[in-house]
């Protein structure tokens, strides 16, 4: 019996792999005739491997209609906010663009993200068991955020726009607009993406002590923002022979204003404060070309500059409350090398060494009260092979550590180790689309420097304080995973991430002052379990026999699909409760070709991240889309309403702390996107150029490295 229901759960499963290669949001690409020769291009919208799971967001309006950050809400499984940070399925993320760590984590991940378009992303790879050839520091998991686009031999063009409004107490509105251009010819390929993000929000905050059955109120906050963002990502590549040489320069501005009105004990006031950062990034890559494509050696030097400045002053008042800034700069160089094994068709080895320095200080008021340098040197070998069903990877890194700095009192405790990482996977295929996977992996994460700054970059009032501790010390993860998956979609997982010195955001009250701090907890243990299933309409009206022999595109395909995951925090000495995680996402292809797409994501109440205790649903969000393509596929038109039931209204208590942390966002939001490929003379320009890299190692024609 147990056997029949797994069989039938595959076949479900494989109902979306019918004539299109699996998988139902797969978007099947018109076929442009040029001499009788048919081109076709496909792209999957999510796509299961072994140590990844890949979201395509630039075909997908439900998707990248909004900021980044709005998109990767919507993921199932995933949960981004300010305090319980950026979590897959139980994992701690460190978020990385194109391959690269962005270095940032928390609120000024959270900012960089919300000020981010989403149309300007082609997708998001979230790789759940990063191998040795990852930095260690990767901690649990990585999501890679990826920009990269494919430059052919034509000029082509894409223009996107994203307008929108909220309408909780006022209107208030959203404007992104973005241009890429990109073409290629025998010498050289050039991209340029530039666009802008304007934004207006605003959000609610109240904090309360809850003692002795009586409630006091400590601090209530009512926020006016505006958020303005500029952006240019540029790349340049040069054939040398068979070699490639490679440039990007990307450079991102923001100038991000709030007016808040606070009230509490004893206290009112009115601030405004204004947050302006710039962050530029270039990369140089050397790629040694041989004549097996599967041997490959590549150099690549990284620069980033991150500079933040935030100040905070009373409207009636030109004395500044708080004038904070911080500048950081990384310098990173690595080499990888790879290459085929003689007795392995599917087998490879790989090597690679990286040298990173980052330097980081940090003001107030003019005061350096921070000045913090980390140097990492790493090494790495890695085994990829295969005997019959079974593909094993073997590897391990080790890294050496050296962590020192001083604030303006004292030294920090310095970080000086050399430590080694294992990792080790192994894979049973049943057949090309059914496989079984077992994953082992240790990590470090070093504290982010925005967790380590000491001084305060969010708003404050006399009853709230925010700060950093430079004292935080690395986290050591040992990260399991077992999951079966079956044809992209269907899979079964359960993980477990066991880690030393975990940093956490804590939240405690001294004398009615709510301090938000960041501190190591000696031991944690998270359990993940997760479920997806897609579910096609069809199987209702036909069965499960005639749905199996369909001829269906995908695209014109109605289908539910389900996903539903519980996280268990386990802290010692502390009681905790889990959580059960909902998403479901249902398209239906209305007449005329409209597709339809909601998207219901449900976070159960009462259960613990990490210290937190969620009083109500951490998210109760009911998105709907309608899109439609126009002019030969040239137009695609969106309408959408974003948490149409607004019900994204978030509480939660503090363990050991008579605290209760409310707020709400003007979540919902009702808009229009259009992305126009504008025609030029060559008639293959109509030919979408953003197509999916289908190996991580691969990059023939790819500009962003």
């Amino acid at each position: 019996m147990k056997k029949n229901i797994l069989i039938a759960l595959m076949l479900l499963g494989g109902v979306f792999t019918i004539s299109a290669q699996n998988n139902p949001e797969k978007s099947v690409e018109k076929t442009t005739e040029l001499n009788e020769v048919a081109i076709i291009k496909t792209k999957k919208a999510i796509e299961q491997k072994a140590d990844r799971t890949i979201f395509n967001f630039a075909d997908q309006p439900s998707l990248n209609t909004g900021s980044v950050l709005e998109g990767i809400k919507k993921l199932p499984g995933l949960i981004a906010s300010d305090i319980a940070g950026m979590m897959y399925q139980g994992k701690q993320l460190d978020v990385f663009m194109d391959g690269r760590p962005l270095n940032i984590s928390t609120n000024e991940l959270n900012s960089f993200l919300e000020g981010m378009p989403a149309n300007a992303i082609e997708k998001i790879e979230i790789i759940t068991q990063p191998g040795a050839e990852f930095p260690a520091t990767s901690g649990g998991a990585i999501l890679n955020i990826i920009t990269n686009k494919n430059a052919k031999n034509y000029l082509s063009a894409t223009y996107t726009n994203s307008t929108s409004f909220t309408s909780y107490d006022d209107i208030r509105w959203r404007m992104n607009n973005s241009l890429l251009l990109s073409a290629k010819n025998k010498y050289f390929g050039w991209q340029l993406n530039l666009g802008q993000n304007y934004r207006e929000s605003a959000v609610w905050t109240s904090l309360e002590k809850q003692e002795n059955n009586t409630i006091s109120l400590l601090s209530s906050t009512d926020a006016d923002r505006v958020g303005r963002n500029n952006y240019i990502k540029s790349a340049l590549t040069f054939d040398i022979g068979k070699d490639r040489l490679l440039l990007n320069y990307d450079l991102t501005q923001n100038n991000n204003d709030s007016y808040a009105i606070g009230k509490g004990p004893n206290f009112s006031t009115n601030d405004a404060s204004v947050s302006t950062g710039l962050r530029q990034d270039a990369v140089v890559t050397y790629q040694k070309k041989f004549d097996n494509t599967a041997k490959k050696l590549e150099f690549k030097f990284n620069y980033n500059s991150n500079e933040n400045n935030f100040e905070l002053s009373p409207i009636a008042n030109s004395s500044a409350t708080l004038d904070n800034s911080s500048n950081q700069n990384l310098y990173n160089f690595k080499f990888d090398y790879s290459q085929p094994l003689k007795f392995s068709d599917e087998g490879k080895l790989s090597f690679g060494s990286l040298y990173e320095e980052l330097l980081f200080d940090a003001q107030s008021k003019g005061v350096r009260n921070l000045d913090y340098r980390r140097r990492t040197a790493a090494s790495y070998l890695e085994l990829q092979t295969k005997f019959d069903k079974v593909n094993f990877i073997v590897g391990g890194r080790a890294e050496d550590y050296n962590i020192t700095g001083n604030t303006d009192t004292a030294e920090l405790t310095a970080f000086k180790q050399f430590r080694f990482f294992p990792n080790a996977s192994a894979q049973y295929n049943f057949n090309k689309s059914i496989y079984f996977n077992l994953n082992y992996n240790k990590k470090i994460t070093l504290p982010s420097t925005s967790a380590l700054n000491p001084n305060n970059t969010n708003y404050q009032n006399p009853n709230i304080d925010y700060s950093g501790n430079p004292n935080l010390q690395p986290t050591i993860f040992n990260n399991y995973e077992v999951k079966l998956s079956a044809f992209d979609y269907a899979f079964i997982s359960y993980n477990i991430s066991s880690a030393k010195n975990q940093v956490i955001q804590r939240v405690t009250l001294t004398d009615d002052v709510v301090v938000n701090s960041n501190e190591n907890i000696p031991e944690i243990k998270i359990h993940n379990f997760s479920v997806g299933m897609p579910i096609p309409y069809m199987l209702f009206t036909k069965g499960l026999e005639e749905t199996m022999k369909m001829n269906v595109n995908p695209d014109t395909m109605n289908f539910l699909y389900v996903y539903a995951g519980y996280q268990y925090h386990q802290i010692p000495n502390v009681d905790t409760n889990g959580f059960w995680m909902f998403n479901f996402m249902s398209q239906i292809v209305l007449p005329k070709q409209i597709k339809f797409v909601a998207n219901y994501n449900y976070i159960i109440p009462k259960g613990n991240y990490f210290y937190f205790i969620a009083v109500k649903p951490f998210r109760n969000a009911l998105d709907l889309t309608f899109s439609k393509k126009f002019l030969k596929d040239q137009l695609t038109l969106s309408i959408y309403a974003d948490d149409i039931l607004n019900g994204n209204k978030n509480a939660f208590s503090s363990y050991e702390t008579p605290l209760l942390i409310s707020n709400k966002m003007d979540s919902r939001k009702f808009g229009f996107s259009l992305n126009y490929k504008i025609p030029t003379k060559n008639k293959l320009a109509k030919e979408n150029p953003n197509l999916l890299n289908k190996d991580k190692k691969e990059d023939s024609g790819i500009l962003n490295q």
